[in-house]
């Protein structure tokens, strides 16, 4: 057998409600099967959380013309790549906390100092949720998102979280610690899903989301100073 016959191959399955499983026997032996789509997992799962998501994985064995029905929780359901990475970064500001507090709660302002959003619109009727854009220019892509985006009940001069209702899934929360009556902490934290466009290059997202966030928070630092 050749190594090209033996390589391990993939097949990538975007909507599994189409297709019937029984085309493997097509595929090359040792081909492992992806499907695209996410799944619950019950809540006896031991590997995940019970509000986690995970996706379908098999192999199909070798000279057989369907997916092995050997399913166990351990050996089906993984996640082949982190479907949530999280980003934290921090900086000291030189103003008083109430001040960075104030200017990080005007989410129109955001687009003025965050690189890669270009755009934040509050809802008139409902100024806890906001329509968001980004767009930027990586890893040889040009890449836009949008999402709608609910604030949870802030802790003045402590906390602001939130939460995306629809579009790219992710949620943050930024946290103000005092330094003195005239310095103050802003650490940042943003989670989000890995975007199917991008789960290529998951594993260079995070450090690029990371300096992202940090030029941010350094823009932020001189923003706030003049708001």
């Amino acid at each position: 057998m050749s190594a090209a016959a033996s390589s391990p191959a993939f097949a990538f399955i975007s909507n599994p409600n189409s297709v019937n499983l029984t085309f493997t026997h097509l595929l090359p032996r040792n081909t492992s099967v992806f499907v695209a789509n996410s799944i619950p997992i019950g809540r006896n799962s031991s590997l995940i959380k019970p509000s986690s998501l995970c996706q379908l994985l098999f192999r199909v064995p070798y000279g057989s013309s369907k997916p092995s029905s050997n399913f166990s929780s351990s050996r089906t359901f993984f996640s082949p790549v982190m479907e949530w990475q999280d980003c934290t970064v921090k900086t000291e500001l030189d103003v008083p906390i109430s001040v960075a507090y104030n200017a990080y709660s005007d989410r129109e302002a955001i687009p003025r100092w965050m690189p890669f959003i270009s755009s934040v619109k509050i809802l008139e009727d409902k100024p806890d949720l906001s329509q968001w854009s980004l767009k930027y220019k990586a890893f040889g892509r040009d890449i836009e998102f949008s999402w709608l985006a609910r604030n949870l009940q802030p802790i003045p001069n402590q906390k602001i979280h939130w939460r995306s209702l629809e579009g790219l899934p992710n949620r943050g929360a930024v946290r103000f610690f005092p330094k003195g009556t005239s310095s103050c902490v802003v650490e940042l934290t943003v989670s989000y899903e890995v975007p199917q466009l991008l789960v290529p290059v998951a594993s260079a997202l995070q450090p690029f989301l990371e300096n992202l966030l940090s030029r941010g928070l350094e823009r932020f630092a001189k923003f706030v100073k003049t708001y």
